[in-house]
């Protein structure tokens, strides 16, 4: 915390180098609120760069006594989505809904390994997942949500590592299911 109070002053005296740590510090985090928000993968980098940009062009209205810097920049964050989902033009038409139609029997046709892979979060234990939000969710460090999770730091450490290497043996077994049926075709 003290690294990020020396930063975050050198950042309000216009410190490009105090940006660029922060950045690489904190946007991982962010990006993936505003990814979940926006669904959108090049809005999100796009509002993740005017999220910063807003940072530096403010960063003097931040008052460490009100709160952490990672919520104060989520704010910003959730801003920029909330407004970009208010000024969506709802004249025109950028939905297909033709995905809709046949929606049950679309269903029935997915493969269940495709499912499973789209599912892959929800089929880990209340603890793995619990790890994976706090610190890929709501940008905490490990040593901040090994605390919330009142466990060891080294147990919470093993509790993220053992969700990876699940998610990532779950991915490859559909990806090679969806290979084997891509090249059938």
């Amino acid at each position: 915390m003290q690294n990020d109070i020396t930063l975050i002053t050198q950042l309000q005296n216009k410190d490009e180098r105090a940006l660029s740590l922060l950045y690489d510090k904190y946007s991982g985090a962010i990006y993936s609120v505003i990814l979940k928000m926006i669904k959108d993968e090049g809005k999100a980098q796009d509002l993740l760069q005017e999220t910063f940009i807003t940072v530096w062009d403010k960063a003097d209205r931040y008052d460490i006594e009100k709160g952490r810097f990672y919520t104060w920049v989520y704010r910003i964050a959730k801003n920029k989505v909330l407004n970009v989902l208010r000024k969506k033009d709802l004249l025109i038409q950028t939905d297909d809904f033709g995905v809709y139609a046949n929606k049950e029997e679309d269903v029935s046709n997915i493969d269940p390994e495709f499912l499973k892979l789209k599912g892959a979060i929800t089929t880990l234990e209340t603890h793995h997942k619990n790890a994976l939000e706090l610190v890929y969710f709501n940008g905490l460090t490990h040593r901040e949500a090994h605390k919330v999770m009142n466990v060891p730091l080294g147990t919470f450490k093993s509790y993220v590592r053992q969700a990876l290497k699940q998610l990532r043996e779950s991915y490859v077994k559909t990806l090679s299911v969806i290979l084997l049926i891509l090249n059938a075709l």
